[in-house]
């Protein structure tokens, strides 16, 4: 809970002062260090978070890596920093590909104070991987980053264990991606496994066409009845079947909370007046809870923004325009009950 309670204050930070971040030393001071810190790491100390540490690697002489993380003298984590605001890249990470495969650091962290990418060496031993296992948003904090952060505290670190998560958590994110592809565009190998299952026979054009629309709509459908029955199963107070974590976008777990289903029941009750309540459906994401009608990503009634610790915000829409309201608790939705249904006439009109 101390960790979350940081990182949130951390999330305030950026809404509040993101404009006065731009530069390199204002990520560091204001978000790279308490960040270092909520991890159990003291910034203070000089043998345990090194800054600018330096290593010279071939004819590159002087480089500086912005934070070395030590135990007993040894490199744990790089750390390299850029000013929030900056889109991170491969380019922004070239001292620590140099110095990663000169140090005894398996652990290397590229960001600009908001963004976190963490990176291994999974691919090849010694040579920090192009792509990062795990990338953490303040933005936008979800309930299983906290879980994951925690192997990287300073009580709890474990480079073994880190980079077996890592591994697993790179693995889960490359069939997530291929599932989705399939989902959304089906490939003909893809088509002709289903196809063979249900219906044998000889592969025409006209069965793949009709297959492939097949496969799509029956995706939709599956995902919609998996997040009714876990709705159902949370409003009939049944323990044994408890939610489980919705996973999309990059394939990290997106946490359907109770409330955000309560929120969604109070406005699926609220729309009930206007439109059949089955054609209300929620679609949970990374940064906030969508409720949709009939399930379309165009037809946005609501937005629940309920992942921060700290504050809590009810969206509603007039054209493609979110207006953001503070709440205090699920009930708040209430007193915006005209807004959601002006909505639904618009967007029924």
């Amino acid at each position: 809970m101390e960790l979350e309670t940081k990182l949130a204050e951390l999330s305030k930070t950026v809404r509040e002062h993101r404009e006065v971040l731009a530069t390199e030393e204002a990520a560091k001071n204001a978000l790279v260090m308490p960040f270092l810190q909520a991890l159990g790491y003291n910034v203070f100390n000089p043998g345990e978070v090194v800054p600018e540490f330096t290593c010279d690697v071939g004819t590159k002489k002087g480089e500086k890596v912005d934070y070395a993380i030590c135990d007993g003298g040894q490199v744990k984590m790089l750390v390299e920093c850029k000013p929030a605001g900056i889109d991170l890249n491969l380019k922004h990470a070239s001292q620590l590909y140099r110095y990663f495969s000169v140090t005894e650091a398996r652990l290397a962290v590229l960001t600009n104070g908001v963004i976190y990418k963490f990176y291994s060496d999974i691919d090849s031993p010694n040579r920090m991987d192009e792509k990062p296992f795990f990338t953490l948003d303040l933005d936008a904090v979800r309930k299983s980053d906290h879980r994951i952060l925690t192997s990287f505290t300073k009580a709890s670190f474990d480079i073994d264990k880190i980079v077996d998560e890592a591994s697993r958590l790179k693995l889960q994110t490359l069939v997530y991606k291929e599932l989705q592809q399939e989902l959304e565009n089906p490939s003909e190998e893809f088509v002709r496994i289903i196809a063979g299952r249900v219906q044998p026979g000889r592969m025409t054009a006209q069965v793949k066409d009709n297959f492939h629309a097949l496969i799509v709509a029956s995706a939709s459908a599956l995902i919609r009845d998996r997040v009714n029955e876990r709705l159902t199963n949370a409003l009939q107070g049944n323990g044994g079947d408890e939610p489980e974590p919705v996973e999309q976008g990059d394939g990290s777990d997106v946490e359907t909370t109770a409330d955000e289903i309560e929120g969604f029941n109070i406005v699926r009750a609220i729309a009930a007046r206007k439109v059949d309540p089955k054609r209300i459906v929620m679609r949970d994401a990374k940064s906030y809870c969508a409720v949709l009608l009939d399930d379309n990503n165009r037809k946005s009634i609501a937005r629940l923004h309920f992942n921060s610790a700290t504050s809590r915000y009810f969206g509603t829409f007039e054209g493609k325009d979110e207006t953001r309201h503070p709440v205090g608790g699920t009930l708040d939705i209430y007193g915006h009950e005209a807004a959601i249904l002006k909505r639904l006439e618009e967007l029924e009109a």
